[in-house]
C-alpha cells in the first residue's frame, strides 16, 4: 500500500513538472521581442530612417523637424539614425557610405551634398531629399514632374524669389554693385549665384563676388567687398549661412544693407528675404516619404516639389540700423 502511495506520488509531481515546463515556453513565446524592435505578438515593426545633414544650421534643423512631424501625423513610428558631417567633405562622403551600408529603409538627405553622396551609392534605397536648389544640375533626378530612379523630394528655390529681391535691391534699395559671398564648391551655391546673375543683367546690377571654401573664411570675404558694393545678397549657401553673424557683423558695421535667402537668417541679422518657412519643405518631404513608406508610391513617380506661399520677412531692427523706412507697399512681416 505504501509502495503503491509513493508510487503515485512521483506520478503527480511528474506531471506537475510536465506542465510548468510547458507553460513556461509559452509565457516566453509570448513576450519574445526581435532586435529590429517587432514583437511576436504582431505589433508594427518600426521603419529604419537614415538622415544626414550637410552642416548645423537654422533652417535645416527646422528642414528635419518638420520631416519628423509629417511622419509622427502620419502614425509612422521611426528610428532615426542621424549624421550631421559639419560642413566636411569627408566626413559627408563617409556618412553616406555608412548610412547605405546600415541595412535603413529610406535615407533622409538635407541638403544638396548630403543628397548627391547618398545618391551616388545606392539605387535601391528610397531617398527623399529637401534643402536642395536645383535637383536637375544636381544630377539627382531626371527631371522635376519624373525624377525616373530612387530619388526624390523638395527644393528650397521657390520660383519667384530671386527675382523679387533682384527688383527690390534695384527699386527700393537703389543698388547697383551687389556684393555675393558664396561657396563655389558647393553646387547649390553655383547655382543660384549664377541665377542672380541672370536676373541682374536683366536689370543693370553688377555682382561682384566673394568665393570661400571653409566658414573661417567668410568674414574677410565679406571685408574684402567694403568699398567695391554698395548691398549684399547671401544666399542659402551652407557654409556661409553657418557663419551668418560675422557677415551680418561687417555688413552692419559699414551700414551696407543685406538681403538673405531664407527667414531664419533675417532673424539673425538679414534685412530681409523673400521665402518659405523651412519647416514647410520638410514637412511636404516627410509627406512623400509616408508616400513611400506606406507602398502607395515610389520615388520615381513622386513629382519633385516646389515651395509654397513666397512672403516678404523683414527685421526691423536692422532696418533702424541702417536708416530704412519700412514701406506699407512692401506689405513685409517682420521676424520675431
Amino acid at each position: 500500500m505504501r509502495k503503491s502511495i509513493k508510487r503515485l506520488a512521483f506520478i503527480l509531481i511528474g506531471a506537475v513538472l510536465l506542465l510548468a515546463a510547458c507553460g513556461g515556453k509559452d509565457n516566453s513565446g509570448s513576450t519574445a521581442t526581435s532586435s529590429e524592435g517587432t514583437s511576436s505578438n504582431g505589433d508594427a515593426k518600426k521603419v529604419k530612417i537614415g538622415v544626414t545633414q550637410i552642416v548645423e544650421h537654422p533652417s535645416l534643423n527646422a528642414a528635419f523637424e518638420g520631416f519628423q512631424k509629417a511622419l509622427e501625423d502620419a502614425g509612422i513610428e521611426a528610428d532615426y539614425k542621424i549624421e550631421n558631417a559639419q560642413n566636411d567633405n569627408s566626413a559627408n562622403t563617409t556618412i553616406a557610405n555608412n548610412l547605405v551600408s546600415s541595412g535603413v529603409d529610406l535615407i533622409f538627405a538635407n541638403s544638396t551634398p548630403s543628397a548627391q553622396a547618398v545618391a551616388s551609392l545606392t539605387k535601391d534605397i528610397p531617398i527623399v531629399f529637401t534643402s536642395v536648389t536645383d535637383a536637375v544640375s544636381a544630377e539627382l533626378v531626371q527631371s522635376m514632374e519624373k525624377p525616373g530612379a530612387n530619388v526624390t523630394g523638395t527644393v528650397d528655390t521657390q520660383p519667384e524669389a530671386i527675382p523679387s529681391t533682384v527688383k527690390f535691391l534695384k527699386e527700393e534699395l537703389g543698388s547697383k554693385n551687389v556684393g555675393m559671398v558664396f561657396n563655389s564648391g558647393e553646387q547649390n551655391s553655383r547655382a543660384q549665384v549664377d541665377a542672380v546673375k541672370a536676373e541682374m543683367n536683366k536689370v543693370g546690377l553688377n555682382v561682384v563676388e566673394a568665393s570661400v571654401s571653409t566658414s573661417a573664411e567668410v568674414k574677410q570675404a565679406t571685408e574684402s567687398l567694403i568699398g567695391k558694393v554698395d548691398s549684399l545678397y547671401i544666399i542659402t549657401d551652407n557654409t556661409v549661412v553657418s557663419a551668418l553673424e560675422s557677415v551680418v557683423s561687417v555688413a552692419n558695421d559699414n551700414k551696407i544693407p543685406m538681403m538673405v535667402g531664407e527667414f531664419d537668417s533675417v532673424k539673425r541679422g538679414g534685412l530681409g528675404a523673400y521665402g518659405f518657412e523651412y519647416f514647410d519643405i520638410g514637412y511636404e518631404a516627410g509627406e512623400m516619404a509616408v508616400k513611400i513608406i506606406n507602398g502607395e508610391s515610389t520615388p520615381a513617380d513622386l513629382p519633385v516639389q516646389y515651395p509654397q506661399n513666397l512672403r516678404f520677412v523683414m527685421n526691423k531692427e536692422t532696418a533702424d540700423l541702417l536708416g530704412l523706412e519700412i514701406k506699407d507697399e512692401w506689405k513685409a512681416e517682420f521676424a520675431e
